[in-house]
């Protein structure tokens, strides 16, 4: 039995994130390495009003994730998976050696940057709890049109979907979802189309960007968002990295394939534990702890018990 660490992506930042992490020698290094990297104090970017930026966001979710995955190898956490949902697969690849901290600052925002370039309003993301993928994807044909785009986006659980588009389309799916019988159909924190053909334009800028990126292949087994399938080389990482922002993520299928190999504690990065929820409903034998709501000392002893 083994660990994984998960992180989290867009759409669970809270205010003070940065702020509340552990007092640690390895989150303090790396909070100073992502301020030297920006040029500016990674703290200033975790206010209520810093986080109404779509790149705020994704930068203190790449520091955060990291600094305590750091923090825990320090303190003998080792994990023999690591996987990232959106933009948390960055903070994956930074942890499993693939791309050095600096560049994946500077690739995280680009990705942010442009994202917000493209669709500076009247797009974002939405959750579809209680139908199949297959429902979910029924629906979203029925709305698309070409001038009011809407695809389906993130399978996070077998009935928990995530859309992708158009806030008017969006809105036309969520009220058929109602009425088809889903429990919950709700808007995310997300401001832009994210993994959907739209942004398109970014996985491409990413692909040639990552290409002149020293990349190494992963010391820890990485599961990747688009597949859900694991990835043992820096190509194979880098494309994942690239094209999963215009691309469905297969988020429980990528947790699926931790699962089966064994692992039986799945730790959350901060700040959420969204992802921990996830877990517990669809692998009740693993043990899942978003590490916001305790303590490294007790994360070390929970893995050293294994």
């Amino acid at each position: 039995m083994s660990v994984a660490f998960l992180f989290p992506g867009q759409g669970s930042q809270v205010p003070g994130m940065l702020h509340a992490l552990p007092d640690h020698a390895a989150v303090a290094r790396t909070l100073n390495e992502v301020t030297e990297c920006l040029g500016q104090n990674v703290l200033e970017l975790d206010s209520v009003e810093a986080l109404q930026s779509t790149v705020s966001v994704q930068l203190a979710l790449l520091a955060s994730g990291v600094a305590v995955a750091r923090a825990l190898i320090e303190d003998g956490v080792e994990p023999e998976a690591v996987t990232g949902i959106s933009a948390g697969a960055f903070s994956a690849a930074v942890t499993a050696d693939v791309l050095n901290l600096a560049d994946g600052v500077n690739l995280v925002r680009q990705r942010a940057e442009m994202m917000v370039e493209l669709y500076p309003a009247g797009y974002g993301l939405a959750a579809i709890v209680g139908l199949t993928e297959k429902q979910v994807s029924i629906l979203v044909k029925e709305v698309y049109a070409e001038q009011n785009p809407v695809y389906v986006a993130n399978i996070n659980a077998p009935r928990q979907i995530v859309i992708s588009g158009a806030n008017d389309a969006i809105s036309e799916v969520l009220e058929a979802a109602l009425k088809s019988g889903a429990r919950k159909a709700a808007r995310l924190d997300v401001s832009e189309p994210s993994h959907c053909p739209l942004l398109a334009p970014v996985a491409d800028a990413l692909r040639k960007s990552l290409q002149k990126t020293h990349l190494q292949n992963p010391k820890m087994l990485y599961v990747g968002n688009v597949t859900g399938r694991a990835l043992r080389s820096a190509n194979a990482i880098a494309e994942d990295l690239a094209t999963n922002i215009a691309h469905g993520v297969r988020w429980h299928d990528a947790t699926t394939v931790v699962e089966e190999l064994g692992c039986r504690l799945f730790l959350e990065m901060p700040p959420s534990h969204v992802l921990s929820e996830l877990a517990r409903q669809a692998f009740p034998d693993v043990r899942t702890v978003p590490v916001v709501e305790t303590s490294l000392e007790h994360v070390a002893r929970l893995a050293g018990q294994l």
